[in-house]
């Protein structure tokens, strides 16, 4: 709990990566204010995306809105301070880039599935933007590094934060006069945040992709009674998306057998939540050390003058 309370103070600690997307977050959103024309060619409109493709990464960092690039900024400067450590930045910035693009080409999808099912050609000209998509795959990242841990003032633990993000969307959604502007955005940046990280990301200390460990497993963003409905739906998916084995070792030529050694997915869960904590200690060390230091330099200045 302490190492996620560290994680989470607005007092400052934060990266040089997560400052520098923070800046581009909002010189995006300075842009489209100052040029609205250019909302145009950056945001997702499906009936520009071909030839316009770009739009499909641009997308996501692009924030329409005033109080959509303040929760982006915090929710980057935040959640980017407790996962980039552990990850390290160039998996946590390959992370963004992925989620991003692929939660946008579903988006995209989506929209074109819902004008041939309405024939409303509002859901092709619709501009799509926003980095929420993101956010949400980061919530899949603090709910694997942080799972058991209590969020401060609150009796509720990190796995719960996703699922409970999905919850409160779909429910706004019904009151919503445009539901399709943020809610498929959510559910497709979680998702694929999950795909990423249970499936494709690669581990240097292993030999190993993703995590496959039980309690990162699909239906664990359900209540336990609805995990029995969950799994099988799950496991076809999971195949479709990433092939028939939920494990995927990357061996070198050397290797003769391709079968990941038995017990070794739950260690390699708790060593990675083991690090995500003690990344964040030392951070929060080094935050308290630097204040102390610059609290007594005013004195050790005031004494030198007497």
């Amino acid at each position: 709990m302490s190492s996620l309370t560290g994680g989470t103070s607005l007092a400052g600690g934060y990266t040089r990566l997560c400052k520098g997307l923070a800046v581009f977050l909002v010189a995006g959103h300075l842009l489209v204010q100052i040029l609205p024309v250019s909302l145009t060619y950056l945001a997702l409109i499906p009936a520009r995306t071909i030839p316009f493709a770009w739009n499909l990464i641009t997308a996501g960092y692009i924030e329409q809105t005033i109080y959509g690039v303040v929760i982006s900024t915090v929710g980057l400067l935040l959640m980017g301070k407790m996962l980039e450590p552990v990850w390290s930045s160039r998996e946590f910035l390959k992370f963004i880039f992925i989620v991003n693009f692929l939660t946008s080409l579903w988006v995209f999808v989506t929209a074109i599935v819902l004008y041939y099912a309405t024939t409303k050609e509002s859901y092709l000209y619709m501009p799509l933007s926003g980095f929420h998509g993101v956010l949400a795959g980061f919530l899949v990242g603090v709910k694997q590094i942080f799972s058991d841990q209590e969020l401060p003032f609150l009796k509720l633990k990190a796995k719960w934060l996703p699922s409970i993000l999905l919850l409160l969307a779909g429910i706004s959604s019904f009151f919503s006069s445009e539901p399709v502007t943020y809610l498929p955005t959510l559910c497709f940046g979680a998702y694929m945040g999950w795909i990423y990280l249970r499936y494709w990301q690669k581990k240097p200390e292993t030999k190993f992709k993703g995590d496959p460990s039980d309690e990162f497993s699909f239906s664990s963003f359900f209540p336990e009674f609805l995990r029995p409905v969950i799994d099988p739906i799950a496991t076809l998916f999971g195949r479709l998306l990433c092939g028939k084995r939920e494990i995927q070792p990357e061996f070198d030529d050397h290797d003769m057998s391709s079968n990941p050694l038995p017990g070794s997915d739950p260690i390699e869960a708790s060593r990675r939540r083991e690090r995500g904590a003690r990344a964040l200690e030392e951070r929060l060390a080094a935050e308290r050390l630097a204040a102390v230091r610059s609290s007594q330099e005013p004195r050790r200045d005031a004494s030198e003058n007497v």
